[in-house]
């Protein structure tokens, strides 16, 4: 069992940056695929970032490519989505999800353990 921990949410100014971090406890996050997703309110969950076991390989969301760097440090059990030049549409609850395997990595059903969520408000 895989328990993940959102942390770094929090109110900003339109233009400025927020680090979300997720941290794994339970077991090691090194051999799973880490993906951030994104809830707004009455909107379906959103694709994000992710990234692969051992970090060779990322995918950014259109939306927010450019703006967002997703890494990890598997020492510290946890991936961190350093987000900048933040809009209001980034407004949303930010959720963690990690799975063995890369395949099918946009679809949200197929990650077998979520945190639950850390809330990013982006102010005009």
């Amino acid at each position: 069992q895989v328990h993940l921990l959102e942390t770094g949410g929090g109110l900003v100014q339109a233009g400025g940056s927020l680090r979300l971090s997720c941290t794994a406890s339970g077991r090691t996050l090194r051999n799973y695929v880490v993906a951030w997703f994104r809830q707004a309110p009455g909107k379906d969950y959103e694709f994000v970032a992710v990234i692969s076991r051992g970090g060779g390989v990322k995918e950014y969301d259109s939306s927010v490519k450019g703006r967002s760097t997703i890494s990890r440090d598997d020492d510290k059990n946890t991936v961190v989505l350093q987000m900048s030049s933040l809009k209001p549409e980034d407004t949303a609850i930010y959720y963690c999800a990690a799975d063995e395997y890369y395949l099918d990595h946009l679809n949200k059903d197929k990650y077998e353990y979520w945190g639950q969520g850390t809330q990013v408000t982006v102010s005009s």
